[in-house]
């Protein structure tokens, strides 16, 4: 990806010298699982992710005095302090784009802040975990990164390059343009009126209609400030196929259950942000009225 300008934003909140969980207290020694975590489960379940996850590893987070935490932070590498400005200039370009966008169409766009953080951090949905990934809290309306999340995605899910990594920052930001929009609250109560399985369903159109904005960020991204270089598009994709629930659940159980997915599978992971690519438009982007997905 190419940024001309290299504005990076200021909406960024650097946590990552808290260390893993330094200071969080209510865990009783780092063995009970506290009121946070269990709302940050629910939150999980709301936004498609295993709440099992949470909780899991909520169980070995150790209380940590905040001074003592940063003094036990590893220094941080040239690469990843590379890794952290590129997320700031991602997070600056989706401002530009979405706040053209809702300007255009006689709105505000309220732009949402970044946490990087490493390892476990409090957010205004409880204690985030890394394990649980890359995650966007309407509450705090606040994007929740650990950094190591890139590596992940590029040895773990063989999803290499910049505009991969652009792709997973503008998808949360896409749950951002959702939440204003008041379309995530409008999913939720829905989910809360339907079955298991339907709520399911609901959680797949939030989400690939979260890819799909992605691709519209890149769509004016694009036009505007010419950022893609080659390559780019296929990184995308590549991403978005990676992290389909039909991949996962194969590599993680050796079996595809379509009734449990939450995200959409690698197809209509790619086809949403296609669409939204080639379109840039948000009516192009409604998941919730199409009979294919």
């Amino acid at each position: 990806m190419l940024f001309r300008n290299g504005r990076e934003s200021d909406n960024i909140e650097d946590r990552r010298d808290e260390g893993g969980g330094g200071g969080f207290g209510g865990f009783g020694g780092g063995r009970s699982i506290g009121v946070g975590t269990i709302v940050i489960a629910l939150v999980a379940m709301y936004f498609g992710i295993d709440p099992r996850v949470v909780l899991d590893t909520a169980g070995v987070t150790q209380q940590r005095p905040p001074a003592e935490a940063a003094h036990r932070a590893a220094p941080r590498s040239a690469a990843e302090n590379e890794l952290a400005r590129f997320s700031s200039m991602v997070l600056a370009d989706t401002e530009d784009t979405w706040g053209a966008l809702f300007k255009e169409a006689g709105g505000r766009y309220d732009q949402p802040r970044m946490v990087l953080y490493t390892g476990a951090t409090r957010s205004g949905c409880g204690v985030g975990q890394a394990a649980m990934g890359p995650f966007y809290c309407p509450a705090d309306q606040k994007v929740y990164l650990d950094l190591s999340f890139f590596n992940e995605l590029k040895d773990r899910f063989r999803a290499p390059g910049d505009f991969a990594q652009a792709y997973v920052i503008a998808h949360e930001v896409g749950h951002h343009v959702q939440n204003l929009l008041g379309i995530s609250e409008k999913v939720q109560r829905a989910r809360e009126r339907v079955s298991e399985r339907q709520g399911n369903q609901l959680s797949v159109r939030l989400e690939l209609q979260a890819d799909c904005l992605a691709g519209v960020w890149a769509h004016h991204a694009d036009r505007a400030r010419h950022v893609l270089e080659a390559g780019d598009v296929e990184e995308a994709l590549g991403a978005a196929t990676a992290i389909g629930d039909d991949r996962l659940q194969e590599q993680s159980q050796g079996r595809v259950v379509p009734d449990s997915f939450t995200h959409g599978s690698s197809a209509q992971r790619v086809r949403w942000f296609r669409i939204g690519l080639e379109k840039g438009a948000l009516k192009s982007c409604d998941t919730f009225n199409t009979a294919k997905l």
